[in-house]
């Protein structure tokens, strides 16, 4: 049983967890995804270039940010639904990192939390320069961002949540975590594979 109350009024909704349902709720989320694969694609030879890094690295950079703003700043279906009006003002009910039991019971917990790992993960593997600084300082700043847009815009329907910029910034530590550890075993393993070749090298040639 869930011990945390629902975010937000109870309002019927049809075919909640169907398709018909995300189609209600975030309309407009699909269209958006669409568009960002699009860019990603069209993008990522020129951003990879920039960045010195491979262009499928690129494609996933660029696809993460699409799917953060799909997911965050499209307008939601039930705005100005009776129960679902803007409130008007950010709350800042918790201001701490989410526990277990958020994350266990809380959707939105779990979900802002995964939404950002991929980012993190991807500016995490990119070849270090300043570029890639500048990347990461825009990405801690998004969460921020978006929060602020949806407490100015109300009619995208959508909540400013302190917690919300919380675990995004969780999701984008962990996908760092992640990208770091990835990126320390594959020089590890280039590195291995690059003394062995010369040793084998150095056989042969005796």
């Amino acid at each position: 049983m869930n011990p945390h109350p629902p975010r937000f009024p109870f309002f019927p909704l049809p075919g909640i967890g169907t398709i018909e349902g995300s189609l209600f709720v975030l309309p407009w989320l699909f269209p958006a995804l669409v568009v960002s694969v699009g860019v990603a694609v069209v993008a990522a030879r020129r951003v990879g270039r920039w960045l010195g890094a491979h262009p499928v690295l690129a494609f996933g950079l660029i696809l993460s940010f699409g799917v953060i703003l799909s997911a965050t700043l499209t307008p939601l279906g039930r705005a100005g639904l009776p129960g679902f009006e803007h409130p008007g003002y950010c709350s800042f009910e918790r201001m701490t990192i989410a526990s277990w039991n958020d994350i266990r019971w809380e959707s939105d917990v779990r979900d802002n939390i995964v939404l950002f790992i991929p980012l993190g993960l991807t500016i995490a593997l990119l070849p270090r320069s300043t570029r890639k600084l500048g990347i990461l300082a825009a990405a801690v700043a998004l969460p921020f961002a978006i929060e602020l847009t949806q407490l100015i815009v109300a009619p995208l329907g959508r909540g400013c949540e302190s917690s919300d910029v919380i675990d995004n910034l969780t999701g984008l530590a962990i996908g760092l975590a992640i990208g770091a550890v990835l990126g320390l075993g594959a020089g590890l393993i280039a590195r291995s594979s690059g003394g062995v070749a010369a040793a084998g090298g150095e056989r042969g040639g005796q």
